[in-house]
C-alpha cells in the first residue's frame, strides 16, 4: 500500500504531496497496551531482545547422533530478564516460529544454572555479563551468518539444544551450548491466543487510524482521496469511500 500511496502522491499537486507525506500514519498509534498483555511478561520479566534469527534446525532420534544437515529457518528469539540491569536475577530465552504456531521452546537460567554452565563449558564471563554477550552472539548470527551459526537440535523427548558455532575456516569451534525444553501445552496456547488477539487489536487500531486519515484528506483534497482509494485495494481497510 505504501508504494501505491507514494505513486499517487507524486502524481498529485506538489504542495499537497508534501503536506500529506509528512503526516505519519503510525505516529499516533500506541501498541504498548497490547504489548503488555504478552504472557512472557506475566512473571515480571522484561524484554531485552526480540528478533528473528537464522537457525539451522536439526533433529535427533533417541540416542543417535543429530542429522549432519538441517534446514535453515528464521526463529523468533526473545530474551527476557528478571531484575535490574545491574542485578539480573534470572534470564529466559524463548524460541518461536511464525510458520509454526505450536513451536515454542524455553531456556531459563538463574545464577546457579549459569554457574553450572560456566563450569561445564569453561566460560570466562560472569552472570551479570552473560545477557549482553548472548545478545551479541545472536546479532552476529544475523550479520555474519557465514562465520557464526546457531544450530538448534530437536530431540524426540521434547528437549532441544542450541549450539553457537564459529566457522574458523579450518574448523568449527563450539562457543556456547544452551539447553531448551518444549513449553507446556497451556503455555503454547497462551502465546497463540496472545498473537491472535494482538494481531486483531493492531489491525483494528490501524483501520481506525486509516479512517481518520481518510476524513482529513477528504477535507483537504477530495480528489486525492479518490485516487488513494482506487489504488489502495479493498475498501474495508481504508474506510468508506467518499
Amino acid at each position: 500500500m505504501c508504494s501505491k500511496y507514494g505513486d499517487v502522491m507524486q502524481a498529485s499537486h506538489q504542495g499537497t504531496a508534501n503536506e500529506a507525506g509528512n503526516y505519519s500514519l503510525m505516529s499516533s498509534l500506541d501498541f504498548r497496551a497490547i504489548d503488555e498483555m504478552d504472557p512472557s511478561l506475566a512473571e515480571g520479566h522484561r524484554v531485552m531482545y526480540d528478533r528473528e534469527v537464522p537457525f539451522e534446525l536439526r533433529t535427533q532420534e533417541s540416542s543417535q547422533k543429530p542429522h549432519d544437515v538441517g534446514t535453515l529457518e528464521g526463529v523468533k528469539t526473545k530474551v527476557l530478564v528478571l531484575g535490574e540491569d545491574n542485578n539480573i536475577l534470572s534470564l529466559r530465552i524463548e524460541l518461536s516460529s511464525e510458520s509454526d504456531l505450536f513451536f515454542h521452546y524455553t531456556c531459563n537460567i538463574n545464577f546457579n544454572g549459569f554457574r553450572q554452565l560456566q563450569e561445564e563449558q569453561k566460560l570466562m564471563c560472569e552472570f551479570k555479563e552473560f545477557a549482553s554477550i548472548l545478545l551479541r552472539m545472536l546479532n552476529r548470527c544475523i550479520k555474519e551468518p557465514q562465520s557464526f551459526l546457531a544450530v538448534l537440535i530437536l530431540t524426540s523427548d521434547s528437549n532441544a539444544v542450541l549450539e553457537f558455532i564459529q566457522n574458523m575456516e579450518y574448523k568449527f569451534v563450539e562457543l556456547l551450548v544452551l539447553p531448551f525444553k518444549e513449553s507446556p501445552e497451556y503455555v503454547i496456547r497462551q502465546h497463540i491466543s496472545y498473537r491472535y488477539n494482538s494481531l486483531r487489536s493492531r489491525m483494528s487500531l490501524m483501520q481506525a487510524r486509516l479512517q481518520d486519515v481518510n476524513a482529513l484528506v477528504k477535507i483537504k483534497n477530495p480528489s486525492l482521496l479518490n485516487q488513494l482509494q482506487r489504488a489502495s485495494g479493498p475498501p474495508s481497510l481504508t474506510g468508506p469511500h467518499a
